[in-house]
């Protein structure tokens, strides 16, 4: 049966992912105001001086197509020593010349991803009353549907709806639509097989032993968040923002999307489109392997721009430490060079970088020395 949102009480295990900060009731999700049928510019909350891509410092690459780096799966876990000793290079180069790799051959069928993606459209297809069912009292419940990223703090909003639940170790998720809590209970368990073996290879790429990162974060109990974004047609794109420059609190996120680009990664000093390749994951480090490897691989910076007539749908798949984990960099990579971050607790860096606004590495920034 599919797990029910929380409604006005909580358990105890409920309340392990839960803190004071409050969420307020948002006025209109995006899809309902991009419906408006005389709706032809963004009201002046979600016009940002800093919208338009093309005029902000970093230009976008002119390069046609961009050779992303891609991790075959299947060869990774095929058992031959040779294969997988050049893959787990392929991930050393990855991490620290991109932060950003496309995974292949990982056995997580087509037919799910398209599933799951299906799903997250029916969600945001609901009615607004319906959606608000499941919009949380607080930054980090474990089901939260909103707007923007947190209005609490924000002066511009980000033209975006999202739904997000934590699904690992505890699974929850909305009841509806039908079907969905369990297409994606069964995507959420393939694609963390998915992390799981990527870690051991990133592992073994920075010279710790293949279950070393497993261990130190605590990963059995290690968090896995489910969040889908919706990013409606806006009519003016060259102002208004999907979502701004950032890195992501974890240590691998995993994104799919339904076909519609919209992801722009930072590298070299340029923004950069990524188009994925069918059937595979997108994968970007996040700010806890900047951490545990002392700064070795550094979180990527990404943001979304819009489309003017198209409906973007991306399914991210957070993947981090367990909540009560304090994540310092390794000890075999401080041997030769000292400790470039202090040590956190995940739940304080997650709460930190959910109750502020999201820009760049601003919450990886405090605990840099």
């Amino acid at each position: 049966m599919a797990a029910k949102a929380p409604q006005n009480s909580q358990s105890s295990n409920e309340a392990s992912f839960t803190n004071n900060i409050p969420v307020p009731k948002t006025k209109m999700f995006v899809k309902s105001l991009a419906e408006s049928p005389d709706l032809i510019s963004i009201p002046s909350s979600y016009a940002s001086m800093t919208g338009t891509p093309n005029t902000e410092n970093q230009e976008l690459s002119e390069e046609p197509e961009v050779k992303f780096p891609t991790i075959d799966f299947s060869l990774l876990t095929s058992g031959n020593p040779d294969q997988r000793s050049k893959v787990v290079d392929e991930l050393a180069k990855a991490c620290e010349e991109w932060g950003f790799f496309m995974v292949i051959n990982h056995e997580v069928p087509e037919r799910l991803m398209e599933a799951v993606i299906d799903g997250c459209r029916e969600f945001f297809d609901l009615s607004d009353e319906d959606k608000l069912e499941f919009e949380g009292k607080h930054l980090l419940d474990p089901i939260r549907c909103g707007t923007s990223f947190n209005t609490t703090q924000e002066k511009v909003f980000y033209w975006r709806d999202y739904v997000k639940t934590f699904v690992h170790p505890q699974f929850f998720f909305p009841h509806t639509p039908q079907g969905f809590s369990e297409i994606a209970r069964e995507y959420s368990k393939r694609t963390r097989e998915v992390f799981l073996g990527i870690v051991e290879g990133i592992s073994e790429s920075l010279g710790l032993k293949a279950h070393g990162i497993y261990k130190t974060l605590n990963l059995e109990s290690g968090i896995q968040i489910f969040m889908s974004n919706l990013y409606p047609p806006c009519p003016q794109p060259e102002l208004a923002q999907g979502l701004p420059p950032h890195s992501d609190h974890g240590f691998l996120t995993f994104l799919t999307q339904n076909g519609v680009d919209g992801l722009q990664i930072q590298h070299n000093g340029k923004w950069i489109n990524v188009s994925p390749i069918p059937n595979s994951f997108l994968v970007n480090t996040g700010d806890q392997l900047e951490i545990l490897s002392n700064g070795k691989y550094k979180s990527l910076i990404h943001r979304v721009v819009l489309h003017r007539n198209k409906s973007r749908i991306s399914l991210s798949i957070a993947n981090g430490p367990s909540l009560d984990t304090v994540v310092t960099p390794a000890p075999e990579l401080t041997v030769c060079q000292r400790p470039a971050y202090a040590g956190i607790k995940y739940k304080d860096f997650l709460e930190l970088q959910q109750s502020n606004n999201l820009y760049g590495k601003s919450v990886l920034d405090r605990v840099r020395i």
